[in-house]
């Protein structure tokens, strides 16, 4: 008996096979060479940008398929890897450290099938290939910044309760000793640090003398801030790299792996996945002349800094605030369409900005920018030695009292 089915089926299955056949078709159309341009350091990339870029293939006779400004960065494709690799050298001659210029490879599905969100199967790392990094987070550094700013907290209510002491020094296990004139100031340091305090074990320790110690709940939430932090800046920086469907996960209590499925410049992304950095906001010394800071007369509470051109300006060396309390930054553009960054601070950091600005409107302050870069060397522990670059990226006087909000702006482009 010859098995018959409704008219309706035979339509629905051809429709389907076709309907898969469309969406499966831009895997047969492979992949161009491309050379993509992304923002850094608040840098977006922008309609100028984009003539910037096409200029300079212009000038170089690099002939490019296509060059568009794509959700905030620059794709330009190319016909072969021979011109891309050209093209790449010529815009990082021009484009500066400003903008991460990376060798990427981008679907060539045609715009078509790209406007039925028909797109190319991704593939992981091991039917594509790629790099595999394995990361560890410097906890001893982390954890020293966290015992350092405690230092400074600890300096600071001493001095506004008028509490007279001698020396606050660092002691092992990320402590602290605090000298005291006599025994009835440590009593009332005592009393008045726990209140301030809570994170903090104090104990007496001979006649004038206070132990602090971070608790171990502080910590372990120090440790975890530090691996998530880290895991936040990773991801910000895979994405400078366009890389397809990456993966930048936790492993164990340290360390963090990244895949980059299909990545063509190994070297590149290791340099921008190995590069750490932060901001320093310190107040600027207006009383040092230019002839002292030729002549190296500098004062010892100060040091001298750079801007990008080379010009030299005296800040202090205390630093009113680090990068480590910062919870968010995006970059945008102000109303005269020139680069600002906008911070978000967390609730200490809030509290130490508003502290100091309250006290200082009028006064300039300087953003410094640090960035430790590997140099390709390893240390006697087998561990990466870094190179340290500072840049004085902005200075502003002081407007108003700053809070947990505010915005860094008159950054130069490059």
């Amino acid at each position: 008996m010859l098995n018959r089915y409704p008219l309706w089926k035979y339509v629905m299955l051809v429709v389907v096979i076709v309907v898969g056949l469309l969406y499966a078709l831009p895997n047969l159309y492979g992949e161009d060479p491309a050379v993509q341009i992304t923002g850094a350091r608040g840098v977006a990339a922008s309609e100028q940008t984009l003539i910037q870029v096409q200029k300079t293939l212009q000038e170089e006779k690099i002939t490019a398929k296509s060059v568009a400004l794509e959700e905030g960065a620059i794709l330009a494709r190319f016909d072969s890897t021979d011109t891309q690799l050209r093209a790449r050298e010529a815009l990082m001659g021009v484009m500066g450290d400003k903008y991460v210029v990376a060798l990427n490879l981008a679907p060539a599905t045609p715009r078509w099938l790209a406007a039925i969100n028909a797109e190319p199967m991704k593939l992981g790392l091991d039917l594509r290939g790629g790099v595999h990094f394995l990361m560890e987070v410097d906890m001893e550094t982390a954890l020293g910044k966290l015992q350092e700013q405690n230092i400074d907290s600890l300096r600071s209510d001493l001095r506004d309760k008028g509490i007279p002491y001698t020396t606050v020094r660092k002691e092992d296990k990320y402590g602290m000793s605090i000298t005291f004139r006599d025994s009835n100031a440590r009593d009332q340091a005592m009393d008045y640090l726990t209140q301030r305090h809570r994170d903090l074990v104090l104990s007496s320790q001979g006649s004038n003398q206070l132990r602090a110690v971070m608790t171990d709940e502080r910590l372990k939430e120090a440790r975890e801030y530090a691996v998530q932090q880290n895991i936040n800046i990773l991801r910000n920086r895979v994405n400078q790299l366009g890389v397809a469907e990456p993966l930048v996960q936790r492993q164990g209590a340290d360390r963090i792996v990244v895949e980059l499925p299909g990545i063509q410049d190994t070297a590149r992304a290791k340099e921008i996945l190995g590069a750490t950095a932060t901001l320093e906001f310190r107040l600027v010394n207006t009383n040092v002349d230019q002839s002292a800071v030729a002549s190296g007369r500098v004062p010892g509470d100060s040091e001298v800094k750079q801007t990008r051109e080379g010009q030299p300006v005296v800040m202090y060396k205390r630093v009113i605030l680090t990068g480590d309390h910062i919870t968010d930054s995006t970059s945008s553009q102000d109303e005269y369409n020139q680069p600002q960054v906008n911070i978000s601070l967390d609730s200490a950091g809030g509290n130490i900005m508003s502290n100091f600005t309250k006290d200082n409107i009028g006064k300039p302050m300087a953003t410094l920018f640090v960035e430790y870069k590997d140099s390709g060397k390893k240390d006697a522990n087998g561990r990466a030695v870094l190179v340290k670059e500072e840049e004085v990226i902005n200075i502003a006087n002081i407007q108003s009292r700053l809070g947990n909000s505010f915005r860094i702006t008159g950054i130069e482009r490059s």
